[in-house]
């Protein structure tokens, strides 16, 4: 079973992923690390096949799969390998495995990084990946994960389009490591803002999810239904199978009718049986409660 460093629903905490992360965004959306340069040269509006082919595995928790198409890239790519990286960092999240692979990747990353730009999003992923291993116990990082994007703010310009990525990310460092609501609110609405103005709906998906659960927790169960719902939405018409468990797991839990409710946990159990036990985390809150008669 796994150890957790906090005791509160994992399945808010994680972002999951980025996971959960939401470095690679969908082809035809818009990605946050299009900016970053890259040897292909291609118009991040347009869906090039390696792209479509590590997202089609991502979404499906084939994060290792995903990796190997992208490594033969992030030999001297600077955006293949802070796409690999993040992959590799978002298997973290929702295995709670893979942490030296995911270090290793994002090392490489951060060596081949030139400009602000780059140097911020390499550091974006590096406070990423130290939340995340604080938050599941395996090593408190939390002051490097603090530096790391706070790193990042200084590095990349305002109207960046990885700028919402990083404010939902010192979001979730506010919620869930400092206890700061307040703070997480203000960061999580940024982000939201930041996702519609730059195209990127995967990330909106995380944002409505995070609003929600801050809702939940003012006692606006209306508000909250209708933040989960909408990031339900989203991953569905995305084909977001591995983020799709959580949110229905986070719909049940706000929904006032019973069979309903149990209707999507259910549903959810269904999903995350269906990837093997993915997201861990959930697998653990799903599963079935011994009783002794």
């Amino acid at each position: 079973m796994l150890r957790f460093a906090h005791s509160f629903r994992l399945d808010g905490a994680l972002g999951e992923g980025n996971v959960a992360d939401t470095a690679m965004s969908p082809p035809g959306s818009s990605d946050p690390h299009s900016e970053v340069r890259t040897g292909r040269g291609l118009d991040p509006l347009v869906d090039d096949p390696l792209d479509t082919a590590v997202w089609r595995l991502r979404s499906r928790g084939c994060w290792k799969d995903a990796a190997e198409l992208l490594t033969p890239h992030a030999v001297d790519d600077a955006s293949a390998a802070l796409k690999r990286s993040a992959v590799l960092i978002e298997r973290c999240m929702y295995t709670s495995a893979g942490w030296d692979a995911a270090e290793d990747a994002l090392r490489a990353a951060e060596a081949l990084a030139l400009t602000d730009t780059e140097r911020g999003a390499t550091a974006c992923e590096r406070g990423y990946l130290a939340y995340a291993s604080t938050l599941l116990g395996v090593r408190d990082r939390a002051d490097e994960a603090r530096t790391a994007l706070g790193r990042a703010a200084a590095l990349l310009s305002p109207g960046s389009a990885i700028r919402p990525l990083l404010d939902f990310r010192r979001g979730l460092i506010s919620q869930h490591l400092a206890h700061n609501p307040t703070g997480a609110t203000a960061a999580f609405q940024r982000a939201h803002a930041g996702a519609a103005a730059h195209g990127d709906t995967l990330l909106r998906s995380f944002t409505w999810r995070h609003l929600a659960a801050m809702a939940e927790a003012d006692g606006d169960l209306p508000d909250a239904r209708h933040g989960f719902a909408e990031s339900l939405r989203i991953r569905e018409e995305l084909g977001y199978l591995v983020g799709i468990a959580p949110a229905l797991a986070a719909l049940a839990d706000v929904e006032p009718d019973p069979e309903e409710a149990t209707r999507l946990r259910t549903e959810a159990g269904r999903l995350v049986r269906l990837l093997g036990g993915v997201p861990v985390w959930l697998a653990e809150q799903l599963a079935p409660t011994d009783t002794v008669d």
